[in-house]
């Protein structure tokens, strides 16, 4: 296989001009996919791609079962409640009580599309309740189409890169936003995508704290839910739990993704859980785009109405019975997902021996943890650059500028579509780019 890299750069810049995007360093992850899809089918050569966070086990038996047997019951025929089929939100309501300690009442325990559809009604609602004020902060890097979502929705944006502003600093750099009286939400992931760092106690109570202060709603995309493996979070109803803002404000909307926790990426289902008391609150200025100003009932009937009418029903009770199941103490979602951490410390270990850095590579004063991704770069390289190089090699990835990320030098790779399987062919592939770049 190492014979026939590296690939032609002509063959290279010939698809991506076909693809119509300026360079593979400026592209989007879904305009990435699409590239590498063209390469593999014109050079046979199957690259090892990290640039999309498609998860890499297989679902529960358990949600599958359900769902079929729904299926055979014949759901797909009947429309499901837009605020979520009742077995569905009860379960959820458990599942935030048994792994993250908080009580959210089942009415304010909403499924989603995958929590991008979450996102996208957060920002249409919770971004409309005061006209005073412009839209999102984002604490960055992050997902960039979150991003996007407020661009298509008209709203205005801010962000900053977090990695230089960590604990006590935190403090400062928030209240210099918070304090121009234009932010109305602020979304961030925990763990973080890409660099992977993980807010601390500290650090969300700072954020509650201002939340608070300032009338903000914290959106807390818990995309990679209990993924920071240091912690073991997965006895049901038993301490460490999964750290969030929901223990320091009551102005929080969680998304919890069945993506990656549950490798349910496929079915686009996800839970929105709007606090209790942010549920009923109300917002006159509302008023101006919906029939009620009062936000969980916007949020269902004006947002979620609009966008999708309700989530997949079979779908819906697939994740009822494996959240079910995890609350009984009967299933163990993390125990599966643990190999993501595993890899990533195998490829980061594959990397740095062939001449990258780590670029994100201290969570405070400890060094990283092993996750779902991490952050590469090479001495010379823009991140731009370096991406379009390791496509000559058969390496897929995404660059940090399109994160928000203020490392312009670095690259995210996501771990889970690389199989140990695919690891000698990693480090081939590793060698001969450090041979020829060194």
């Amino acid at each position: 296989m190492i014979s026939n890299l590296p690939i032609s750069r002509d063959l290279v810049r010939t698809l991506t001009e076909r693809s119509g995007i300026p360079s593979p360093g400026k592209a989007s992850i879904r305009e990435v996919v699409a590239l590498v899809n063209k390469l593999e089918n014109e050079t046979g050569i199957r690259f090892v791609r990290m640039e999309m966070g498609v998860p890499g086990v297989n679902p529960p038996e358990i949600a599958i079962e359900a769902e079929i047997n729904a299926l055979k019951q014949g759901v797909a025929s009947v429309y499901p409640p837009i605020e979520g089929v009742a077995a569905l939100k009860k379960e959820t309501s458990r599942f935030l009580k048994q792994f993250l300690n908080i009580q959210v009442d089942p009415a304010g325990c909403i499924p989603t599309c995958g929590s991008m559809q979450g996102s996208c009604a957060a920002f249409l609602t919770v971004n409309r309740t005061d006209r005073n004020k412009e839209g999102t902060l984002f604490i960055d890097p992050g997902f960039p189409v979150h991003k996007q979502q407020c661009q298509v929705l008209g709203h205005d944006y801010f962000s900053f890169d977090i990695y230089d502003y960590r604990g006590k600093r935190l403090k400062d750099k928030l209240e210099s936003f918070f304090k121009t009286g234009k932010i109305s939400s602020l979304l961030y992931s925990n763990p973080n995508n890409p660099s992977w760092i993980c807010l601390n106690e500290e650090e969300l109570s700072i954020i509650g704290e201002l939340a608070t202060q300032y009338n903000v709603v914290v959106i807390e995309d818990l995309a990679y839910f209990g993924m920071d493996f240091r912690n073991d979070i997965s006895r049901p109803g038993v301490p460490p739990y999964q750290p969030t803002i929901a223990r320091y404000t009551d102005n929080y909307i969680l998304l919890v993704s069945t993506s990656k926790v549950f490798s349910y990426a496929g079915q686009r289902i996800a839970m929105m859980a709007v606090s209790d008391k942010l549920f009923y609150k109300k917002y006159p200025d509302l008023l101006r785009y919906f029939t009620s100003d009062i936000l969980g009932h916007t949020i269902i009937y004006g947002a979620l109405y609009a966008l999708s009418a309700g989530a997949s029903h079979s779908a819906q009770i697939g994740v009822a019975s494996v959240l079910k199941a995890a609350n009984d103490g009967l299933f163990n979602p993390f125990e599966e997902i643990r190999q993501y951490g595993e890899r990533a410390l195998v490829m980061k270990k594959m990397f740095t021996a062939n001449g990258f850095r780590i670029v994100y590579n201290m969570d405070l004063d400890v060094p990283i943890a092993d996750g779902f991704y991490f952050t590469i770069a090479y001495p010379g390289f823009t991140g731009s650059q370096l991406l379009e190089e390791l496509l000559y090699y058969g390496i897929s990835s995404i660059t940090l500028d399109i994160t928000g990320s203020t490392r312009t030098e670095g690259l995210r790779a996501c771990v889970s579509q690389v199989r140990p399987e695919f690891y000698e062919v990693l480090e081939e592939r590793l060698q001969l780019f450090f041979r020829d770049h060194s």
